[in-house]
Formats: C-alpha cells, structure tokens, sequence
C-alpha cells in the first residue's frame, strides 16, 4: 500500500527579491540580494533573457528544505549592466549573429543585414542590443564598430570597457544636440556672473592632461588678507537636464582613465573644449572664493558662477620646482598658495583626517601603446597644493548646502559624498593585528582612532610591517558613496563633503551645481530621484575602478612578459589559501605564487585572523608585508594573470625562512643575468628596450578630491 504524500504548504504571500544577476563559470545562475546571506538560484530556462550583472526582481517558487537555497524565477530586468557586446560575427545570406567570447554565458545576438555596416565573415565586433526578445528568441543587435583584430592592446581595452558596462560611442541624439551648443561665450551671459579675467589665474595638472576642469586665482587685498579662489568648468551651463547629453552623463556617471586613453562622459567638444579652461581663453566658470591668510584662517567666503581668463597652464612637475628651487613663473603667487595649502593639510589631520601615503603607478607606452617602462610617483606638495584648494571647495559647498532648509525644515535632496566610520569587527581584527608589531589603536573612540591610526603609519613608516599596515588600513575602511544621507566623511575629517570640482569627468558634480545654483537663486526644486542617481553614480565609479584596475593588469602582464626567468624583489601584498600575491617593489606588478609550487617546502595552511599560510610542519608564516624574491614563470595576456614562484638562495629550503616571517632571499651568485631587475632612475622602472621615439604618454591621472 503506497502513502499519500502530504500536501505542501504554500505561503499565502509571495516572496519578491530585488538583486543583481551572478553567472558562474559553470553556467549556474543566482541572484544576489543585498542584505540577506542566502541568495536565490534560478534556472536557464526562468532567466528571462537576463545576463550576469544586471538588476532584477526575482520571484520565489522553491523554497529549499529546512529554509535551505530558494530557487526562483525572473520576472523584471530593471537595469542592464550593459548593452554592447564584443565577439566575432558569423555572416549568413541577409543577416548574421555575434558569437560572443566563450565564458560568457549567453546567447547568440541577431543582426539584420542592414545593420551589418560593412562588416564581414569572421570579423571581431563590437555590437549594440536594440532588442531583447522575449524567452527563447535570441536578442536583436546593431553593428556599433568593427575592430582591427590585429591590435591586440586597442582590443583588449574596448573589451575591458564594454565588459564594465561602458558604451564606447555617443548615440547620435547627443551629437546633433552637442552640433546646436554655441561655443561663443554671450555678453548676456556675461553680465550676470562675477567678472574675474583681470585677476592672475592659473591650471595645475598632469603634462598630457588635456581636460582642465578646475583653476585657481590669487590676489593680494588689504592687509595680510588675500583672495583665493577655486574655479570650475561650468559644465552645467552646458548641459541642461532632461536633454540627451544629460541622460547619456547621468548613464556614463564618470569618466574611465585607463593606461593609454581616456573613455570620457562627456563628448570631447565638451570634456576638452567648451569646458576646459584652456589658458588665454574667456570660459564659463562655478566659482568658490576665500578670503583667507597665509595662516588658513578663512574670514569670509563667496559662491558663485563666473567668467575666467586662465593667464598659465602649470603641470605638476614645474609647480614642484618652483617650490623647491624658489624660481619660475608667478613663483611669490606658488609659493603663497603652497604655504596655505600646508597649513590647511596639517589642520587637517590634526582635526582627524586619516593620512594614508598614496604611491601611483603610470605606464611609460610607445607609439603602438606598448609598455616600455613604469614610473612610480608619489604625491608632492605640488599635488597637495591642488588637492588641499579642492577639499576646501567640497567641503564649503556642501555645508552651504546642508544649511539651507525647504518645506517643514527638510534639508535639501543633495549628492554628498560620505564615508562612514569603520566596521567594528573589522576594526577589532586589524587592532589585534596592529599590536603584533607594537602598535595601539584607540578603537574605543572613534575621535581618537583617525589620531592613533596616523601615530602608528608615522611610526611604520620605513619599517617591514608598513605596507601590510597600509594595505590592510585601507581595506578596513568604509568605502566613500554617494548620498543624500549626509553623514559625514569620516576619512577627510569632515562634517559635510561633497563633490563640486571635476564636473568634466563625475556626474555626481554636475547635480551638486544644479543644486547649488537653486539654491543661490531661492528657487530649489527638489529631486525626488536624486538617491537613484547618487547610487547609479556609486556603482558606476566602482564599475570604472574594476575596468582601470584589468587595463593595469593587462599592461603589467604585457610588460612583464620580457622578464620571464627573471628575478625581483617583491613584498607579499595578499594571502589566500590557495597561495599568495606578491607585488614587485621597483614596479608594483603584482602576480600569484601559487601554494602547489611551494609543497616541497612545506604543506601550507591559511590562517584568516594572521592574514598569514602556516606551514603545517615548520610553523614558518608568509603574511602580508613580508619581503621575499621570486622569479617570473608565466605572464598570461589572455586572463590578465602573472605567475610568480618563490626564490630560495642557494643551501637549503629553509633558509627563506628567518624567524618565523619570510625574509628576502639573497640573489644567486652564479646567474647575474637572471637577477637583475630593469634599470632605472630613483622612482621609474624601465624595460632594456629603448623608448621608441614619439612615445604615446599614459592617459592623464584624475586628482583625488
């Protein structure tokens, strides 16, 4: 006799998820939902033509035994990740289809032949959905560009961009609007701005910057006083809302600075024209002026839009060498700015700024865009003169902002950029790692931690334990956002930050000068979509930071192939227990020292509160910070991957170890070749090659604000 099944229960309420599409690389799809540890599987055929990456709701129809994995069906796509694919096309009588790279998990896309442009059998292309289908019709595309398959770096980096999400042309609506902006500036438009073209003003940025989006002016008023002001590019003057330049800035949400170009929000009329404050050039401008002393001490400021007529155009390198040598171009002005620029630092931190050292890594590149050398600069005081100017505009815009009540006392709807205090767990587990090396954190009191973080960098400084401190510092941190929830900038030491200065570049500016201008004018209109936008804004930074990252890691293997059987000096900068990442000291490319070439050394096992593998027989660590040696066995293009093994010196195995860390191990004395590192000056690596002549330059740097 068989036995009835029980009836299941159902739950009388249906379970509707929203969330972001993961596809593993066995196929598997789940959604990931914020906030909840168990996420939801979903089948091929419940997909819904969604993709890996994009935002969707999700129903639940299985729930997994004793509240186990719950399987699900999409219902809603409501953000694509992307729209552009690259992959080759397979060209058949009257239409075609974009095969798309293996890996990626998904359909083939449908191209009628009159949207093939030209384009032929077998070819690499980039191609743009219009269309998405509906279950099992395949998505409809359009050929957007085709590319050159035998320029391996312009490939990989429009690869690197589409996969990110970034579109690499502007639709056609943007450029007929762009084609109807007048680029002569109107004496209308004139009169109702503050007229600075007879004071001395002045750019500081990158040499191959071709975007100057902020300017500084400089003149002496009575008594010890003076008149500094901070200039924008007044690219909301340009870009109206609502219109296609708006919502294509709004979608792009940043600039993407990748080693050998830029991908820019903005159309380059724009971004390197209307709004680059070019010196001798009349530009429109969104200005924050101080009159202040060579102490810092602010009397009065004033906001507003203006008209400027930048007088010179400094790179970073010349405002440095006025400061050090006293001799060059307006140097009584440079040399004013830089003083108050270092006083305002120093009140910085000592009001609790976290002062993290920032080193940053530009790749010398041919005329092909080829990697022939790598410079590693550190921040001066010419860059800090710049950085100091800019964080004082941020943050007097903000609390202007902030001030300003509408309705029944309701603060304003306004993109801050906030960073929130550090997570409590993390913060305990990096304060028990810090005293190892005899370092104590005030993790009690917030207002003292930022002055007992910087106390313990100070004393790191120089020693082993500094980059582990460093790396592992930073990762404690909160990441800094976009908001209307102003909740401070716990990093910067500020009360109330935004982002007013790079307009060009950041879309979150652009509404931080639409809202300021409201607010000059009494006449403010509350966005009721300024949250959506200010979260669009912080997943598209990341998106950018992600694409930048694998451009640098595609020009670090690329550089480093030459050096294969070659030895360097690394620091281990991350441990997993499937190995370790060690980081090259003179060129900070970083590859993977795999635990399976380590096992006729010892058996190691990971330790997550040591950061650290243990050898299971020797006890010996490798953590985070060690200096060790390694040599290069394998730089793969293709995953963007290099391959490190660890250096023993000539004896025995044990000698890497000393004490209980991993310590540098000495060169071979039998083999110079095979250990030398690329020669250099003091802070710049280079290959042997020579530098072909017209080198192309990196892509510019963007200030940190």
């Amino acid at each position: 006799m068989t036995k009835k099944k029980k009836p299941q229960k159902h739950s009388s309420q249906k379970k509707t998820f929203r969330g972001t599409v993961q596809i593993t690389r066995s196929g598997m799809s789940f959604v990931i939902i914020e906030g909840q540890e168990k996420d939801v599987m979903v089948r091929q055929k419940n997909l819904n033509t969604a993709l890996d990456g994009d935002e969707v709701l999700v129903d639940v129809i299985k729930q997994g035994k004793n509240e186990g994995r719950m399987e699900g069906v999409i219902t809603e796509i409501i953000k694509r990740k992307k729209i552009e694919f690259t992959g080759s096309l397979q060209v058949n009588k009257g239409f075609a289809f974009l095969i798309p790279e293996k890996g990626l998990f998904m359909p083939d896309i449908y191209i009628p032949a009159n949207s093939l442009k030209d384009a032929k059998n077998g070819d690499k292309a980039v191609v743009r959905v219009v269309a998405w289908g509906e279950k099992t019709r395949k998505p409809v595309g359009e050929v957007v560009e085709v590319l050159d398959a035998s320029n391996t770096n312009d490939l990989a980096m429009k690869e690197i961009l589409i996969e990110s999400g970034f579109p690499l042309s502007f639709p056609d609506e943007v450029l007929k609007e762009l084609n109807e902006i007048k680029e002569n500036i109107d004496a209308e438009e004139v009169k109702k701005r503050k007229d600075f073209r007879k004071v001395l003003t002045f750019t500081i940025d990158p040499v191959d910057a071709k975007d100057f989006d902020d300017a500084i002016s400089i003149r002496k008023l009575r008594g010890n006083w003076y008149e500094v002001g901070v200039h924008i590019a007044d690219v909301s003057h340009y870009v109206q809302p609502d219109t296609a330049l708006d919502k294509e800035a709004d979608k792009r949400a940043t600039s993407v600075y990748l080693p050998d170009r830029v991908l820019p929000m903005l159309p380059e009329k724009i971004s390197n024209e209307l709004c680059s404050l070019r010196p001798h050039e009349d530009k429109l401008t969104f200005s924050a002026v101080f009159k202040m002393n060579e102490k810092g001490e602010i009397k009065e400021h004033w906001i507003g839009r203006t008209v400027i007529h930048s007088d010179h155009r400094f790179t970073y390198e010349q405002v440095q060498e006025v400061i050090e040598t006293g001799e060059g171009p307006y140097k009584d002005e440079v040399l004013l700015l830089n003083t108050i620029s270092q006083t305002l630092r120093k009140l910085r931190f000592e009001n609790g700024a976290i002062n993290f050292s920032s080193q940053e890594v530009r790749f010398q590149l041919d005329e092909n865009a080829k990697p022939i050398g790598i410079v590693i600069k550190e921040s001066k005081e010419a860059h800090q003169l710049i950085e100091e100017l800019m964080l004082l505009a941020n943050r007097t815009v903000a609390e202007y902002v902030y001030n300003i009540r509408i309705g029944t006392n309701q603060h304003v709807p306004f993109p801050y950029r906030v960073h929130d205090t550090p997570d409590e767990e993390k913060l305990k587990m990096f304060s028990a790692f810090a005293r190892k090396f005899g370092h104590r954190l005030e993790v009690d009191n917030l207002e003292k931690l930022a002055r007992s973080f910087n106390e313990m960098l100070q004393l790191a400084h120089g020693k082993p334990e500094q980059h582990v401190l460093e790396t592992l510092g930073i990762r404690t941190m909160a990441k800094a956002a976009y908001t209307t929830d102003d909740i401070g900038h716990y990093g910067l030491g500020f009360e109330h930050y935004c982002h007013f200065t790079s307009p060009i570049r950041r879309y979150p500016d652009v509404l931080v000068h639409r809202v300021l201008q409201q607010c000059l004018s009494h006449d403010i209109h509350p966005d009721k979509q300024m949250e959506k936008k200010c979260k669009h804004s912080s997943e598209m930074e990341r998106k950018a930071m992600e694409a930048e990252r694998a451009a640098n890691k595609y020009k670090q293997v690329e550089y480093m192939q030459q050096y294969i059987g070659e030895e360097f000096d690394g620091v281990v900068s991350g441990v997993a227990h499937f190995g370790f990442w060690v980081e090259t000291v003179d060129t900070k490319c970083e590859g993977l020292v795999s635990i399976h070439s380590m096992t006729t050394k010892d058996e190691f096992v990971y330790d997550e509160n040591e950061y650290s593998l243990v050898g299971s027989f020797t006890g010996k660590k490798i953590r985070i910070g060690d200096k060790v040696r390694i040599q290069v066995v394998a730089a793969n293009l293709v995953k963007r991957q290099l391959d490190y093994d660890l250096v023993e010196p000539e004896g025995s195995a044990d000698d890497i170890f000393a004490g209980g860390r991993v310590r540098s191990a000495r060169k071979p004395a039998t083999d110079k070749k095979s250990s030398r590192a690329p020669k250099g000056k003091k802070k710049e690596t280079t290959s042997k090659k020579k530098p072909a002549s017209g080198k192309k330059p990196g892509a510019s740097s963007r200030k940190k604000s």
